[in-house]
């Protein structure tokens, strides 16, 4: 599911703690560690040949800390004179093949990723590589801990039934590291307690049924089913259940007519206080 991982870094703290996090994940896989060097607008003198040795440098120390936990290890170094890093870094997904890109998000309902700006922002909103955002329960600056530990021990999936949400509740299950699920449901309108309390019912029932179907004796189900604003409770849910990770499809219903990624699952990850796995839809 997981073949090869990209991980943009800027060689700050926070990119060191990624890198720590990805020892949750299996040895032996590949990783393609890239830094983006663009020039700043601000800038009068710019020495691309200078900046691009010392980036080799550099990431060759962040290479060698992967590689002595077993992972297969590339790295890239890219110098754009314009345009957006989000692109840059989608761009060299593509090019790499990769399945997944390991960003960073700093600041409690800040989207701001490892770089100055805007970046982790536009891969989330226009990318179409699978993200993961990290958070961590650490306040910033002091050591990382509990969550890259048990990154895939207690998943909250969120779901609207729509085959996105599906293929995303799949993708989970496809990770032999997790060990628990909690099927999400949010009814977010009704014009009467009656039709709210009919959605509720059918909401449960229907998160039973895939239940039923995905729980194995080494995956953990468990159902939710909230009223209210999806992108709230979902955070809610994943703090009250002290989840490790939200995984959620990029899209729901609907999704076709919309050229971003969409509005729940970018509230989510912004307002989240747990990582968040952005799973892709296809069109």
């Amino acid at each position: 599911m997981l073949k090869k991982i990209l991980v943009p870094t800027d060689f700050s703290k926070h990119s060191q703690n990624i890198l720590e996090c990805i020892s949750e994940l299996d040895s032996d896989k590949d990783v393609v560690l890239l830094h983006v060097i663009r020039r700043s607008a601000v800038s009068r003198a710019w020495d691309p040949a200078a900046e691009l040795e010392k980036a080799k440098k550099l990431i060759e120390d962040q290479k060698l800390y992967l590689q002595s936990l077993r992972f297969n290890v590339k790295t890239r170094v890219e110098a754009i004179l314009e345009g957006d890093i989000a692109k840059a870094i989608e761009r060299v997904a593509d090019e790499e093949n990769a399945s997944l890109i390991i960003m960073g998000a700093r600041g409690r309902g800040l989207v701001s990723g490892l770089f100055l700006g805007n970046v982790s922002r536009n891969v989330l909103l226009y990318g179409h590589t699978n993200l993961l955002i990290m958070r961590y329960k650490v306040l910033e600056g002091e050591k990382l801990g509990q969550f890259c530990r048990s990154l895939f021990s207690k998943v909250i999936c969120p779901t609207d039934f729509s085959e996105q949400a599906k293929k995303a509740i799949s993708f989970v299950t496809g990770l032999k590291q997790v060990g628990e699920i909690g099927l999400q449901h949010v009814v977010a309108s009704g014009e009467s307690d009656e039709q709210i309390d009919a959605e509720i019912k059918e909401a449960g029932s229907k998160l039973n049924a895939i239940a039923r179907e995905i729980e194995r004796p080494a995956l953990k189900v468990k159902v939710h089913v909230q009223v209210g604003d999806a992108p709230q409770e979902i955070a809610a849910l994943a703090d009250r259940e002290d989840a490790s990770l939200i995984a959620m499809s990029s899209h729901g219903a609907g999704w076709l007519q919309q050229m971003v990624v969409g509005s729940t699952a970018y509230e989510t990850a912004r307002i989240a206080n747990r990582p968040v796995l952005i799973v892709r839809s296809e069109r």
